[in-house]
């Protein structure tokens, strides 16, 4: 780590290079407090193509443009471990930058990324109250790996980012492949190691160059009194309602118009309303954690109600939609063809998805109004969570390849949305007959913490996450977890807690599973009559070309006259030719069409093929789509031929045989059976092959091909 070689002007700069990938981070204080009643940070990770030796593909914009949904993840996994340990008292706006310089294919900068920013924060004179340290850990044949490179992910049953400081972990991010809980415990303990490695480094760079902290008093908006004088009026009445199903709707509501009348002369509504939703924080925190008695009047362990359907909507190839409480998703699955797969361009490489998950949250799902349009960097980091959790799960593109989208619109929202998503998604992925290994479902769990005693949560609802110290998400089938996130509002939680709550979880997905599976118990066998079928099947190398034609002129003749989608594939060293469509007689001619193209014909075979020109020595005969033959006059009758006009014409369908294949691969064919020729002497061939015009096998392609039937 280096401090201080480039902007001098922010408030701290970070300069760390692992390997050979090189991430700067800046940190920058605002000079003015702001109004706002939430602490303003914002973290953004810049990736540049420049870091990895490559220039932006797009042939009119070279310029890097919005961050991928990649760089929004890694600077959420900033956010998230930084942003507790920022003091109430500073309002005004922080900023972390995280930009990658190198970028060296083998090592990722979102780790080296969130280490600078934690070093960046400590040695700066911006209050905070770290530092924190980032591992990454993959677990292959059965050993924990710190910071496992790329290559060595590909192996890893596990990929967990853990932050933490030299005391407590603060925030936990995973995907996996079924994972034990003791297996998910062990490889936290073991991030922790490395964690306080990390913090010692950081201390020490703080004790050469840190920087003295600015202090900051906590605003007042409220004198203490009038506060406490509206707080006295609410408690008893408001803590009388805790624990009663349903009160929570409409409670701060229900306080708050008869407040507004009283106090309007002391105190605006948006006071009153903090004071009312701070006391409801204080009740539900104490109720929760002295009476075990949550605000809806659930048990600690205890689900909302649960809803799950199937078939939703009738021409989508699959939906779903799940409910627990007033927290609804609808899951809609689509299936396309392998070419529509995203193409991913970054500093590493260029890589194709072919599973994609998107969350959409409208501000009505929350009961509110606001932008809508683009999604938020949550929704992003929701959609990637239910995508992580899946993908163990799905088929191998070998045996399924389709490239599969699933969309959660989030309808309501209290509580776990992200979470409902994946059960959403889980039975929309089964509807739409996408063969899943096992069904995965989601939950999420909470704290209230006082000091003294730690209550874990079952299914959070919103206010719960709200006021609560911990909103822990957990994602899995029967047998293990698939993808992970926790954050905290504390300095940290103990492993005990984690320990509990990863229990917790694991009966609560059972439970949801078990509701899940009534609705539909298994994938179903046949996809949706509007999702498109696919024929794969390979073809030489060498007939790439001609399959694609210059220009990609044949390819395109196929489809537009087919009307089915065709896609060739060489990276793996042969040529795979993807077929797909919904209507079933548009992909068997288009198949046809292809393996025509791509047959070598054989001595012997036989074909009803169209005579497509007539010349006075010969006819040349589509015998198969895309590829002619001469019938020489000769070889049109057992009897003497004077024209061959006078045997056939254009558009008739004769019988032919092959004769034989030159070195040049022209096909001689017959209409007499070759047990049945007559011995010909040598003779040059006629120039309507090779020489002369073309037109024999470049054009005359009209008509309808779907004729041609190989007749051995």
């Amino acid at each position: 780590m280096e401090y201080g070689k480039f902007s001098e002007q922010a408030n701290a700069a970070i300069l760390i290079t692992y390997g050979e990938t090189v991430v700067h981070v800046t940190t920058v204080m605002g000079k003015n407090d702001t109004t706002l009643n939430y602490f303003p940070l914002s973290v953004d990770f810049a990736e540049k193509l420049y870091a990895g030796g490559k220039i932006k593909g797009s042939r009119w914009v070279k310029r890097d443009g919005r961050p991928s949904d990649e760089a929004v993840l890694k600077g959420r996994i900033i956010d998230r471990s930084i942003r507790p340990l920022f003091p109430k008292a500073v309002k005004r706006d922080v900023q972390v930058i995280a930009t990658v310089l190198s970028a060296d294919g083998e090592n990722d900068a979102d780790m080296p990324g969130l280490v600078a920013a934690s070093a960046s924060l400590t040695v700066s004179d911006i209050p905070w109250e770290g530092p924190i340290a980032g591992v990454r850990v993959g677990m292959i044949d059965g050993q924990y790996v710190a910071n496992p490179t790329y290559e060595q992910r590909k192996n890893s049953k596990l990929d967990l980012v853990v932050t933490g400081s030299a005391e407590a972990i603060v925030m936990v991010e995973a995907g996996a492949n079924e994972v034990t809980e003791e297996e998910t415990l062990g490889a936290m303990k073991f991030a922790h190691d490395e964690i306080k490695k990390i913090v010692a480094v950081i201390n020490d760079l703080q004790k050469q160059i840190g920087k003295v902290k600015q202090e900051f008093a906590e605003v007042v908006t409220i004198p203490a009194e009038l506060r406490e004088e509206v707080a006295g009026k609410i408690r008893a009445d408001l803590a009388a309602k805790l624990g009663v199903p349903g009160s929570e709707d409409g409670l701060i509501e229900g306080f708050l118009s008869p407040l507004k009348l009283e106090y309007a002369e002391k105190l605006d509504g948006k006071q009153l309303y903090e004071i009312i939703h701070d006391v409801l924080g204080e009740e539900t925190r104490k109720t929760t954690i002295e009476k075990e008695l949550r605000i809806d009047g659930r048990k600690l362990t205890e689900l909302r109600e649960l809803e799950a359907e199937i078939d939703i909507l009738p021409r989508p190839h699959g939906s779903a939609m799940f409910r627990r409480g007033q927290t609804q998703v609808l899951s809609i699955a689509t299936l396309g063809a392998p070419s529509l797969g995203q193409i991913l361009e970054t500093m590493e490489a260029e890589a194709v998805k072919h599973y994609i998950h998107h969350d959409t949250m409208p501000p009505d799902a929350s009961g509110g109004t606001g932008r809508f349009g683009a999604p938020g960097r949550r929704e992003i980091g929701h959609g990637a969570l239910a995508e992580r959790a899946l993908v163990p799960m799905l088929p191998a593109e070998i045996d399924f390849p389709y490239t599969i989208q699933v969309v959660s619109e989030v309808m309501s929202s209290n509580g776990s949305t992200s979470q409902a998503s994946v059960c959403g998604s889980t039975m929309a992925l089964m509807a739409a007959g996408v063969p899943l290994k096992k069904p995965v479902a989601g939950i999420a769990m909470g704290l209230m913490f006082d000091g003294k005693k730690a209550v874990v949560l079952t299914d959070i609802a919103g206010i719960e996450d709200h006021v609560g110290d911990m909103d822990f998400k957990v994602a899995g089938t029967k047998d293990g977890i698939t993808a992970l996130q926790m954050d905290i509002k504390v300095k940290g939680i103990s492993f005990e807690v984690l320990e509990k709550a990863l229990a917790q979880a694991k009966v609560a997905r059972l439970e949801i599973m078990d509701v899940m599976l009534k609705a539909i118990p298994e994938p179903r066998k046949t996809l949706s009559k509007y999702a498109p079928k696919i024929v794969q099947f390979e073809i030489p190398t060498d007939k790439i070309g001609e399959v694609i034609g210059p220009g990609g002129k044949n390819i395109k003749l196929i489809m537009s006259e087919t009307g089915a989608q065709v896609d060739i594939d060489d990276s793996t060293g042969v040529g795979k030719v993807t077929v797909s469509g919904v209507d079933p007689v548009a992909m068997d001619k288009a198949v046809t069409w292809i393996k025509g193209m791509t047959h070598v014909a054989e001595t012997g075979e036989e074909y009803d093929g169209k005579v497509v020109r007539v010349e006075g020595y010969g006819a040349f005969v589509e015998f198969l789509p895309g590829k002619q033959g001469l019938v020489h006059i000769s070889r049109m009758s057992a009897d003497y031929v004077k024209d061959a006009a006078d045997i056939v014409k254009e558009g008739d369908i004769v019988h032919v045989y092959v004769k034989g294949v030159d070195d040049m691969g022209r096909t001689d064919l017959s209409m007499v059976p070759l047990d049945q020729l007559k011995p010909e002497a040598p003779r040059e061939r006629s120039g309507g092959f090779g020489g002369g015009s073309r037109g024999g096998f470049g054009g005359g392609r009209g008509g309808d091909r779907g004729g041609f039937r190989p007749r051995r």
